[in-house]
C-alpha cells in the first residue's frame, strides 16, 4: 500500500509530461460530464415534481381530456359546488395563462386567483414587499423567485410577457418546485386577458384541498361523478399525479436525454482507453527503465490504472463542478402545459458523475495495464 501510494508523484508526472493529449482527454470527459450531470438534474426534477407523497391534500380539477390552459375552461361556479362535497377543505378558483403549450425551458406561466386566496395557492414567504401590497392593486403580481432571479425581476418593476402587464408587488420564497417559477395575479385581472380571447367568466382549474389524505381518490371520484353529464366534464387527480398526467412528453423528452447521458459515459470510458493506450505506446521504454529500477509489473500496472483514474477524476469533478454551478445558478425549470418542473441542482447528480468518471477511469486502464505488467524488460527494449 505505502509503495503504491508513493508512486502518485510519478503517475502525476506522466500525466503533465503529455500536456496536449492529457488536457484533451480531460476536456472530452468533462464535457460528457456536464451533459451526464445537467441530464441527471433534469430526470430528479422530474422525478420530484411527479412523485406522489403520502402526505399530497391537493386535487386538481380540470377540464377532461384538456391538458393546456389554453383548452381547459370549466364555469366558476363550479367551485360552490365541490366545495359542498364531505370531505373538502378548501377552494381555489384558479386561471392560467401562458405564452404557449409546449415544452420549454423559459415560459412565463400567470396564475390568477381570487383575491382573499393568495394564501392558500402561493405556500410560501412574500419578501421585498407583501401580499398587503398585492391585494390593494388590481394589476399587482408576485413572482416566484426562480424566475425573478432568471429574469432580473425586482420588487417595484414593470414586468410584461405573454400579452399581460404586471406591477411587481413582492418575490415568493417557496420550497414548492411549481411555485418558484410562478408568476401570481388577481383572477379577475387574468380573466380579462382571457375574456379577449372569448373565455370570459371562466376558469382553467380549481385546486381542492381535503381534510384526510387518504380520501383523495374518493373525493376526487365524487367530483367527477358530479359534472361527468354536464357541458363541462371534469378530471380530478392528486396534484403529483395530476403534474405526471401533464408532463408525459416532458418524461418522454428526459428518458430519451437519459439515453445521450449513459452515450456521454461510454465517450468517457472510450477517451481515458484511448489516451492510456497512446500513453503505453510512448512510454515502454521508460517502463523497462522502472523495471531495471527495482519496480515490479504488477506495481507498473497499477501505475496505469491510476493513471486512468487521475484522468477520469480530473474530467468528471470539472465537468460535475460546471453543471452543478450551471444548474444552481440558471435557475432552470420545463416548462409545459402551464405547468412548470424545477431542475433540481442537488448533490446526487454531481456525486454520480464524479464516481462514474472515477470508475471508469479505473476500469479503462485495466486490460492496458495488465498487458503491460506481463511485459519483460528485453521486450520492452525491443518495441523501442
Amino acid at each position: 500500500m505505502n509503495r503504491t501510494v508513493r508512486v502518485i508523484p510519478t503517475v502525476l508526472r506522466q500525466i503533465v509530461r503529455s500536456p496536449i493529449r492529457s488536457g484533451l482527454t480531460i476536456a472530452g470527459i468533462a464535457v460528457a460530464m456536464f451533459l451526464f450531470v445537467s441530464v441527471e438534474s433534469m430526470r430528479e426534477g422530474v422525478r420530484t415534481a411527479t412523485r406522489v407523497q403520502a402526505e399530497d391534500t391537493t386535487l386538481v380539477v380540470y377540464r377532461e381530456n384538456r391538458f393546456c390552459p389554453f383548452s381547459s375552461r370549466l364555469p366558476q361556479f363550479y367551485g360552490d359546488r365541490i366545495e359542498r362535497l364531505d370531505g373538502v377543505k378548501t377552494v381555489v378558483p384558479m386561471q392560467i395563462h401562458v405564452s404557449n403549450c409546449r415544452a420549454s425551458l423559459d415560459v412565463v406561466t400567470f396564475r390568477g386567483v381570487p383575491r382573499d386566496d393568495l394564501t392558500l395557492a402561493i405556500d410560501g414567504q412574500v419578501r421585498d414587499g407583501s401580499i398587503a401590497d398585492w391585494q390593494a392593486r388590481g394589476d399587482a403580481a408576485i413572482v416566484g423567485e426562480a424566475l425573478a432571479t432568471r429574469r432580473g425581476i425586482k420588487t417595484g418593476d414593470r414586468f410584461s410577457a405573454a400579452g399581460v402587464t404586471v406591477y411587481v408587488s413582492g418575490i415568493l420564497e417557496t420550497d414548492h418546485p411549481q411555485n418558484r417559477n410562478i408568476v401570481w395575479v388577481h383572477l379577475p385581472f387574468l380573466q380579462e386577458v382571457a375574456r379577449r380571447g372569448g373565455s370570459g367568466g371562466l376558469v382553467t382549474q380549481f385546486n381542492v384541498s381535503v381534510d384526510d389524505p387518504t380520501e383523495l381518490e374518493t373525493i376526487a371520484a365524487s367530483i367527477d361523478e358530479i359534472f361527468a353529464h354536464d357541458e363541462y366534464p371534469t378530471s380530478t387527480r392528486p396534484e403529483r399525479a395530476f403534474v405526471g398526467r401533464v408532463a408525459r412528453d416532458i418524461v418522454e423528452l428526459v428518458d430519451f436525454a437519459g439515453m445521450l447521458a449513459w452515450g456521454a459515459l461510454a465517450a468517457v470510458f472510450a477517451l481515458i482507453a484511448n489516451a492510456i493506450i497512446l500513453a503505453m505506446q510512448d512510454r515502454i521504454r521508460d517502463h523497462a527503465v522502472l523495471q531495471t529500477l527495482g519496480f515490479t509489473g504488477s506495481l507498473i500496472g497499477w501505475m496505469v490504472v491510476l493513471e486512468g483514474a487521475a484522468l477520469g477524476l480530473a474530467g468528471g469533478l470539472a465537468g460535475a463542478i460546471a453543471a452543478f454551478l450551471t444548474v444552481r445558478l440558471g435557475n432552470f425549470s420545463l416548462t409545459m402545459e402551464g405547468l412548470n418542473i424545477e431542475i433540481v441542482a442537488g448533490w446526487l447528480a454531481p456525486t454520480l458523475g464524479i464516481a462514474a468518471a472515477l470508475t471508469l477511469g479505473l476500469l479503462a486502464g485495466v486490460v492496458p495495464a495488465i498487458r503491460l505488467a506481463r511485459r519483460d524488460i528485453a521486450s520492452c527494449f525491443r518495441a523501442v
